[in-house]
C-alpha cells in the first residue's frame, strides 16, 4: 500500500488562523534569539500567501551593514529557537 498525503487536506490546514499564529510564534522566536545573541534590532512580518502562512525575522542590517552578517545571525537565532 502506497502513501498518498491529502493535499487538498493539508492546504486548508496551513490557512487556518492556528497556523498563521504558530507561524508567527516561531518567527517571533528567531527573532529574539538573534537579537540577544547579537544585540541587533530584528523585526518579524507574516502574511497569508495563496498557499499557506509564510513568517520571516527581517533585521539588523545596521549593526552588520552586510547582508552575510544577517543572515550569520539569523541562522544563529534559528539555532537557539525552540
Amino acid at each position: 500500500m502506497r502513501f498518498r498525503p491529502n493535499m487538498n487536506g493539508i492546504r486548508s490546514l496551513m490557512r487556518t488562523p492556528e497556523a498563521g499564529r504558530e507561524v508567527e510564534r516561531i518567527a517571533s522566536r528567531i527573532a529574539s534569539s538573534a537579537e540577544s545573541a547579537t544585540g541587533g534590532a530584528f523585526r518579524t512580518d507574516s502574511a497569508l500567501g495563496p498557499r499557506r502562512w509564510r513568517a520571516a525575522a527581517i533585521g539588523n542590517y545596521k549593526k552588520h551593514n552586510d547582508a552575510e552578517g544577517t543572515r550569520g545571525a539569523l541562522l544563529r537565532g534559528m539555532d537557539g529557537a525552540d
